[in-house]
């Protein structure tokens, strides 16, 4: 009986301790990212690197961003042991001149279970914005340059609250890199995305504009690129939209309409 209950006691240590390291760890390249200045309207955006350092697969169920000007983004699908991913922020600043400070916290099913992350910077509003010195004309020929074949996209009719991606070809035709580090929009329903993130000289790019349309009307948004393209005056690309309230009460409308066939 005694050797029975030792053999139980020691099963359960050894699978206590099993439990114990067979976890999975997110483990960030750094936890705090400081913008320094941005300028009123700017969406700021930054992402976080992680590494699983542990041995179990890591699900993030929620990424919760302590204010809703700070538009949090993570992998939904489970990050193996020895895997990378990105949680990225976005920073609104359009109307919130002055210092700022936000706190993202990821939650998942890793050790710990919950996570911390930092933004900060400080908002220069556009008026109080200093002068950009002028560019050399060596400058300018060194300069990276946007190409677009098509700076409007027409979403035709979109469902308030429902988001509508437009993609755009962009190519650099300009000789040295070239970083587009964020958009100004006049409303806040318009966030981007780039494919690569750095565009070499001679290199195309996919660039997807989301838009969130919160408004019932015929609208027309202008999207400005923010980038170290300084060959001439900044890049702006047109959206447009009929937002409806919903798509699918047009589409029953439609059918209750349509035409009944003779008996």
């Amino acid at each position: 009986m005694k050797k029975i209950y030792l053999f139980l006691t020691l099963a359960l240590a050894v699978l206590t301790q099993g439990m114990v390291f067979a976890q999975g760890v997110l483990t960030f390249e750094k936890d705090t990212h400081d913008f320094g200045n941005v300028t009123e309207g700017v969406q700021a955006i930054y992402e976080f690197k992680f590494k699983n350092t542990g041995n179990q697969p890591v699900v993030i169920s929620h990424v919760q961003a302590s204010c809703g000007c700070t538009t949090p983004e993570w992998p939904k699908e489970a990050i193996l042991p020895g895997k990378t991913g990105v949680v990225k922020a976005g920073y609104n600043s359009a109307g919130r001149p002055g210092a700022f400070s936000k706190t993202l916290t990821v939650t998942s099913n890793g050790n710990p279970d919950q996570i911390s992350l930092f933004i900060k910077g400080t908002v220069v509003p556009k008026d109080a914005a200093p002068a950009k010195p002028a560019h050399t004309a060596e400058e300018v020929a060194q300069s990276p340059k946007i190409n677009l074949t098509s700076t409007t996209f027409d979403f035709g009719k979109v469902e308030k609250g429902q988001k509508a991606t437009a993609k755009f070809a962009l190519k650099n035709t300009g000789k040295s890199d070239l970083n587009v580090t964020g958009i100004q929009t006049a409303c806040n329903c318009v966030a981007y995305k780039m494919s690569p993130s750095v565009v070499k000289a001679g290199q195309t790019a996919k660039l997807e504009l989301i838009y969130n349309p919160q408004v019932l009307q015929d609208r027309i948004e202008t999207v400005t690129l923010v980038s170290n393209d300084i060959t001439g005056s900044a890049t702006t690309l047109t959206l447009k939209a009929k937002v409806v309230e919903s798509l699918a009460k047009q589409s029953s409308v439609k059918v209750n309409k349509a035409s009944v066939p003779f008996k």
